[in-house]
């Protein structure tokens, strides 16, 4: 059987500086898409809609996300119990889906309605959400503080990987360490999921009394969301880098932060998507 193709919208290109061996390259970088999705529960008629949730997705396949999620919470036992579940294309406003439930269950709904991101009437999206937390008081880095040599930036996984004890116990850990500018590692925390050891990071320096994390580089296991990098931002990190991939989302947050964001850091390579005057050949 054939793999299918990738949702339309799931990537976009980037421009990137390409580093391999010190040497540079300007090309385009194909990066997923992180957007966000507005679950509403539908109204009875003449009524409006009730923000039941906003999570972040890559955009695709998002009525079976809405009905996985329902199906998760426990507002939802079988497909009978959605009366109706339409996707942005459907009901017309993007990023969002509709559901409609039985009485009971909708009542049931209201009563845990939340929303991670937004409560907003109107569908939200990646320019909401960014200006969303920018208006709560997200700082602006410095430029060009710290100054980061590239063979410094190269080395940090394998010494974070060094110091992964729970990694090495279970290989089921994603990890976020903490470096100084040059390469010395500072805190190292280890979690099931990547905001947690992010957190954890951050609560440790911030019960230590030392923050903001002005001339600290932030490495990441895995790969570099929205959440993870507005987290950074918050404490003032100037530079993250990750094994893996950043997505749309959090390149737009990196960018107007001021915040320097590579991914696929490797020895001898790695990408540079935001703010690349911090890192020194």
């Amino acid at each position: 059987m054939t793999a299918p193709k990738p949702p339309e919208g799931s990537s976009e290109e980037w421009p990137v500086t390409l580093v391999h061996e010190g040497r540079r390259q300007e090309l385009p970088d194909p990066v997923a898409v992180e957007e966000p999705l507005e679950l509403r529960l539908r109204g009875a008629a003449g009524e409006d809609a009730t923000p039941l949730a906003v999570t972040l997705r890559t955009p695709g396949h998002d009525a079976e996300l809405a009905a996985g999620f329902l199906y998760a919470e426990g507002i939802v036992d079988a497909a009978a119990d959605l009366v109706a579940l339409d996707d942005a294309a459907r009901c017309g406003v993007e990023n969002v889906a509709e559901i409609e439930l039985p009485p009971e269950r909708a009542r049931a709904a209201r009563g845990t309605a939340r929303s991670f991101l937004s409560t907003a009437a109107c569908g939200v999206c990646g320019k909401t959400a960014i200006e969303s937390i920018f208006a709560r008081g997200l700082p602006l880095l410095d430029p060009g503080r710290p100054r980061v040599a590239h063979r410094v930036l190269e080395s940090l996984p394998a010494r974070m990987r060094e110091a992964q004890r729970g990694f090495a116990r279970t290989g089921g850990l994603h990890a976020a360490a903490l470096f100084d500018a040059d390469g010395t590692l500072r805190v190292l925390r280890e979690d099931v999921g990547r905001h947690n050891a992010v957190d954890k990071v951050v609560g440790e320096r911030l019960l230590a009394g030392a923050l903001p994390l002005l001339d600290s580089v932030l490495l990441l296991s895995g790969r570099a969301g929205f959440e993870i990098v507005q987290k950074a931002a918050r404490a003032g990190v100037p530079v993250v880098a990750a094994v893996g991939a950043p997505s749309s989302l959090a390149l737009r947050t990196a960018e107007r932060s001021g915040m320097t964001l590579a991914g696929f850091v490797r020895p001898g390579r790695f990408n540079l998507y935001t703010h690349p005057e911090r890192i020194a050949f």
